[in-house]
């Protein structure tokens, strides 16, 4: 009875692993922007990305799942995806604006906890096959997308428009992740179903179109997906508005 009580209370390593390898790589970020390596900071962003969306699954997967987990993954989100991002942009280009970009960054900051916040009281809630709000791995790969693209491509940063475009995209990102844009959470795809042939296919081309220019490619995804929410809700808008038909 004392090792089943003991069992129930520990921690299951696997899935808190992944967790923190994506805490790590969260850090990590951060260190580098602040040596103004901003490109292996942005890529540090998304490996935590990856490493983030496994450790749910492996969890499930494993039916290791626990309330510590749950906690612990939130944290570790808040400093991969909420601070990193802010403070990588900030870095990088925000801080010519003064205050502005501060301001941008903490913005983005608060819409982070914000989303988490809300999302963890709204679990069993809302409806899984939508996130409410542009969820906080999706925006960080905006900002981290951003950076990355830009350095890969030299663009030209001490163009008076470029701080501005970077101002606008993190405000963005950061008051998506507050709205109630529903966006879609491919929860619904399980790992362990069987999948038809051509499946495989398409993720292996996925995985070659994305190797041809990762910084363009990733951020150009993630624009479009950036934008579905709302496509969608002006979409569910715009059929509510419409008139029933007479009986």
């Amino acid at each position: 009875m004392k090792d089943l009580e003991h069992r129930h209370r520990g921690i299951y390593l696997l899935p808190n692993a992944f967790t923190t390898a994506a805490l790590f790589a969260g850090f990590y970020a951060i260190v580098q922007a602040m040596n103004d390596r901003f490109e292996a900071a942005a890529i540090a962003i998304f490996v935590a990305m990856v490493l983030d969306g496994m450790d749910g699954r492996v969890a499930r997967l494993t039916n290791t799942q626990s309330a510590f987990g749950e906690q612990y993954d939130s944290l570790s989100d808040m400093t991969s995806f909420g601070v990193a991002p802010a403070l990588v942009m900030y870095e990088w280009i925000l801080t010519g604006l003064g205050r502005w970009g501060w301001l941008a960054a903490f913005i983005y900051v608060a819409g982070a906890a914000l989303r988490l916040a809300r999302f963890n009281i709204n679990v069993g809630v809302v409806d899984k096959r939508f996130f409410q709000g542009l969820p906080s791995p999706a925006a960080a790969a905006l900002v981290a997308g951003f950076v990355w693209l830009a350095v890969d491509n030299k663009l030209p940063i001490r163009e008076l428009w470029m701080p501005w475009v970077a101002f606008g995209l993190t405000v963005y990102a950061g008051v998506s992740m507050v709205s109630n844009a529903p966006f879609f959470s491919g929860k619904s795809f399980a790992l362990g179903r069987s999948v038809p042939f051509w499946t495989i296919l398409l993720v292996v081309l996925a995985f070659v179109f994305i190797s041809s220019d990762p910084p363009i490619v990733l951020f150009a995804l993630f624009v479009i997906y950036g934008l579905s929410g709302y496509v969608l809700w002006g979409m569910k808008w715009r059929k509510s508005r419409r008139p029933l038909p007479r009986p």
